[in-house]
């Protein structure tokens, strides 16, 4: 959900605190909140459609998608029948709860339950076995363990469009429109979901929608056919949007999920023009072309898995695995290249301004691919340069150019930082007036000031040499410069 203009609630350090350590796929959104939806529905005569509904609404700017679920089928059905007083005392622990600290196994009790789930952090190695969980014989109940915070079951959605799936992992990575049309609210939003997963541990920067209705403020935004479709992923259930979607360039039909048997049959792409109204068949209907081969001996394996009743755990295991795999391949030569542009260490000189970084240029980038290109460590053919020609346009590229570059910048600084405090300042300033004197301090006060808030990497020792020379450079100066640099 989107946050409305206006005032918005401040970002908080420990805000800040838990980003820098946290997974991007798991960073809290400063302009979005997320919904979680417990629903009940119950056939009644005695109401006009013929049933009871509620819905029990949890909201969070936090994606924790599978720890929020277990809760609220806890919480809701004994909500339903208790209703305020029960929600009243679930919150009252729920407020008691810690903050989430990347790194860190929590116990969080409710309701008499104790869910016991890890918080994933940056540090942590992709696709390794989860920490064991601990202290499990000293907590009465036992706890419930959630194996993961947040990861959905890759494979159980991507059943349908297994065949597809590199083809959705290119759409995802260009930031291309897309709308999933599912036969129910949980069908379309976890499709939704696995989508914008495929990229980790990129960050996903476009919008995304799981379950999108005809009520939503955007509706006529999406609907309209004066302008381009949004970079958004929606995902909606009512067969009306066939219609008023049908412009958008790549559409995914999905039906109802198959938890075991063979393989639903895979379908070819389809053209959207034969997208109908009515009796619309399962797949993926686009005019988009592929830039990369499709990896056949994925396919192979998750069949051979199906056949031999693997579980979908370790199915989904595997998909995750591929995907995480592609997109570091597609990452790391953009990494490299992008490290290059940071100016050498010995450039850096304590008593002048930082160098800048270099630009970045697409042409050079492209001709590095030459012999520092994906091939080093995918095995996958195809289009790689036309891949990334259409990345350079999407949203993804501007938001990786940008977090990457703000970290080296304040890598940049840090280092500079470091340079002053290792220089001999008092020989610097026996030829300095007081005025050049004054900036220094100013200036080593702002960098103290952003380190401390934890926006610059620079160890504690160096903070503390800071303020050592600030305090110094302070007492060099005449008494009435003091009073002002330091007012009582």
């Amino acid at each position: 959900m989107r946050q409305c203009g206006g005032q918005r609630s401040p970002w908080h350090a420990e805000d800040r605190q838990y980003n820098s350590r946290a997974p991007v796929a798991l960073q809290r959104e400063p302009a979005h909140y997320f919904g979680y939806v417990y629903f009940r529905q119950v056939k009644d005569s005695s109401m006009k459609r013929g049933y009871f509904q509620k819905s029990l609404v949890l909201v969070s700017r936090l994606p924790f998608v599978r720890l929020f679920q277990a809760l609220l089928s806890l919480i809701a059905p004994e909500y339903f029948d208790k209703l305020a007083p029960c929600l009243e005392a679930v919150c009252s622990e729920i407020d008691q709860w810690p903050a989430p600290v990347p790194g860190q196994t929590l116990n969080l009790p409710v309701m008499g339950v104790v869910i016991q789930v890890r918080i994933p952090s940056r540090v942590d190695k992709p696709e390794s076995s989860p920490p064991q969980h601990r202290d499990q014989e000293n907590l009465l109940p036992a706890p419930v363990v959630l194996t993961s915070l947040h990861e959905l079951d890759l494979f159980r959605c991507f059943r349908p469009v297994l065949a597809h799936v590199q083809t959705l992992w290119e759409l995802m990575l260009l930031g291309e429109p897309l709308v999933v049309l599912a036969p129910s609210p949980d069908v379309s939003s976890e499709m939704v979901l696995a989508l914008t997963s495929c990229l980790q541990p990129l960050k996903f920067c476009c919008d995304f929608r799981p379950y999108f209705t005809i009520h939503d403020a955007e509706f006529k935004e999406f609907t309209t056919r004066a302008q381009a479709p949004p970079n958004v992923v929606l995902g909606v259930t009512n067969p009306f949007f066939i219609k008023t979607l049908q412009h958008w360039p790549h559409i995914l039909r999905v039906g109802e999920p198959r938890m075991s048997g063979d393989l639903p049959k895979q379908v070819k792409l389809k053209k959207p023009s034969r997208l109908k109204t009515l009796d619309t068949k399962p797949g993926l209907y686009t005019c988009y072309t592929a830039h990369l081969h499709r990896d056949k001996a994925l396919l192979k394996r998750l069949l051979k898995g199906v056949q031999r009743k693997r579980p979908s755990d370790a199915q989904s295991a595997l998909l995750r695995r591929h995907l995480l795999e592609l997109t570091q391949s597609f990452i790391i030569p953009l990494e490299h290249y992008m490290a290059s542009l940071m100016p050498l260490q010995k450039s850096i000189s304590p008593w002048k301004t930082p160098p800048q970084i270099r630009p970045f240029s697409q042409d050079d980038f492209l001709r590095s691919l030459e012999h520092a290109g994906p091939q080093l460590t995918c095995i996958l053919k195809g289009d790689w340069l036309g891949l990334y020609r259409r990345f350079f346009k999407s949203p993804h590229f501007d938001g990786w150019y940008r977090q990457r570059h703000r970290e080296m910048a304040q890598k940049l600084e840090a280092l500079h930082l470091e340079a002053i405090c290792e220089a001999n300042i008092e020989s610097w300033m026996k030829d300095k007036s007081e005025v050049e004197v004054v900036d220094l301090v100013l200036k080593l006060r702002e960098k103290l000031v952003r380190a401390q808030a934890h926006q610059l990497p620079v160890k504690e020792a160096t903070l503390q040499r800071a303020q050592l020379y600030i305090e110094t450079v302070i007492h060099s100066l005449p008494k009435d410069l003091q009073a002002v640099l330091c007012p009582p």
